[in-house]
């Protein structure tokens, strides 16, 4: 089980939608009609591009098709929409190896005081068995046939995940999708897997099961100074959105959660609409289709709560956090509110700042501030932005010379402000090379497949902007990238936090 640390990812945006007239068909069988488009006259159809919409049956029941254009891929990829609203995507990767993965609109964006890490805990207890199998055994049968099993939970989402060879016939694939299917639909986190509630400074409880286990992880955490300085930053960025939130959650809440809390959590957001389950290898749709639909019994679950949560605008005013630990040298992180994800355009234009200011050692920051810096000031410095739905994290992050503490502050906020003045042609082709490249990475294998399209479903909504990143990409401008930083990257929007040495 991990934490997911949000990666970058192309964008993509709405195409076209034709609706076919739906057709009934026998149990067994799945289909669409697809006629040529000069021969359908039906006034259901509607275009918008090179997205098709249609209805199909499968087993009686409606679904809605689209497909979509993914880059880099030899077939369109499907998307079908049970009435449910569980969404199953397949996409088509030529090779023997397959990844099957369900993504849940749900993390730490859903979380609050009380129960702060809930996302987390229950991402560690979804493993620990279903009526049908008992805790161990998934992991057991996938992992002897090759498989990787894991699972991850971030602010937007959480995800499990398969990757193994499909095996003679499929007969791997089959297996995998029966036992997700399962884990996804019927968990039974019994209270001894969970651990027995208990105090938290009490060292004599010996009691070891999955809420120690996420205890300790957590307090490994919390003594790193990377995450220190992240959780100040982090924090002091928001002022009411769960965002602000530690993703991992504390100790005395995970200490006290009880199973009746987690099995109501999992009711209430593990629910068809904000789940969508993802295929991807070489495999017969039909087929695979059918399988999911039938091992995937949601039963009678209530709608997810309607999500009623405004982005928080940036800071007015730089806001300076300083704490101190039990370290030899500084940390330091500069933390800017960004674009949401949906928004490719600017999200774009930071991806490609932060390629300029402070990645790799090529950057502004390696460049000015350690290879040409006549002082030893900084150790490590660099630049990321983190795409999230409500708006991405712009972060420059730096361990630096105690002793130069505020000469590093000025000397990044220079970086900043010349960030904004200009950049050269230079600079925007290297990076523009270097998203390019990353986009095309991520169809290389089918888990990065699959982690690209779980993303844009989840977070984004909307698979359909493919054919729009490259392009967008391609046309970024000096100018755009000079809006964006000035509009993001304003130092009265910046929130600095400073992690020292105890004194």
């Amino acid at each position: 089980m991990e934490l997911a640390p949000q990666a970058n990812k192309p964008g993509f945006s709405a195409t076209n939608l034709l609706f076919l007239p739906v057709i009934k068909i026998s149990s067994n069988t799945v289909s669409a009609l697809h006629y040529p488009l000069p021969a359908i006259t039906s006034d259901k159809i509607f275009y918008a591009g090179n997205l098709v919409w249609s209805i199909i049956v499968i087993k009686e029941v409606f679904m809605k098709k689209t497909l979509v254009k993914y880059p880099f891929l030899t077939r369109d990829v499907e998307i079908y929409e049970r009435e449910n609203g569980h969404k199953i995507v397949m996409a088509h990767k030529e090779g023997g190896m397959v990844n099957i993965s369900s993504w849940v609109k749900t993390g730490s964006i859903n979380e609050n005081d009380q129960n702060n890490g809930i996302s987390h805990f229950l991402e560690h207890l979804m493993f620990k068995g279903t009526h049908k199998h008992k805790a161990g055994e998934f992991d057991k049968i996938l992992e002897s046939r090759g498989a990787i099993v894991n699972a991850a939970t971030w602010k937007d989402y959480t995800f499990y995940y398969v990757t193994l060879p499909k095996g003679e016939n499929n007969e791997n694939l089959y297996k995998a999708i029966e036992l997700h299917a399962d884990m996804m639909t019927d968990p039974v986190i019994p209270d001894y897997e969970m651990g027995a509630p208990f105090d938290v400074n009490d060292k004599t409880v010996t009691d070891k099961r999955e809420r120690h286990v996420v205890i300790e992880e957590i307090r490994m955490r919390k003594d790193q100074p990377w995450t220190k300085v992240y959780n100040a930053t982090n924090n002091a960025m928001y002022t009411s959105h769960p965002y602000k939130r530690d993703v991992i959650g504390t100790p005395e809440i995970i200490s006290q959660v009880s199973q009746e809390e987690v099995m109501n959590y999992y009711r209430t957001f593990y629910s068809p609409e904000n789940v969508t389950t993802i295929v991807v290898g070489d495999f017969n749709s039909e087929d695979i289709l059918n399988r999911i639909t039938e091992s995937f019994d949601w039963g009678e679950r209530p709608h997810p709560p309607e999500r009623n949560i405004k982005p928080d605008e940036p800071v007015k005013n730089t806001v300076y956090v300083e704490n101190e630990a039990n370290i030899n040298s500084s940390f330091m992180m500069f933390g800017f509110l960004g674009a949401p994800a949906r928004d490719l355009k600017n999200l774009i234009a930071l991806e490609m700042l932060s390629i300029i200011l402070g990645e790799g050692a090529s950057s502004r920051l390696y460049n000015n501030l350690i290879e040409n810096q006549p002082e030893h000031i900084f150790n490590v410095i660099d630049a990321e932005n983190y795409s999230f739905r409500d708006g991405c994290n712009f972060f420059v992050q730096a361990n630096f010379n105690p002793e130069y503490k505020d000469r590093a502050i000025e000397l990044v906020k220079e970086e900043i402000v010349k960030l904004g003045e200009n950049v050269t042609n230079r600079e925007i082709n290297k990076a523009k090379k270097k998203l390019k490249s990353r986009f095309a990475c991520e169809a290389e294998t089918v888990s990065d497949i699959g982690e690209a399209i779980g993303y844009y479903m989840t977070v984004c909504d909307d698979l359909t902007l493919a054919e729009d990143y490259l392009p967008i990409c391609d046309g970024m401008t000096k100018e755009d990238l000079k809006q964006a930083a000035n509009k993001y990257l304003n130092l009265n929007h910046a929130v600095i936090s400073v992690l020292i040495p105890q004194k």
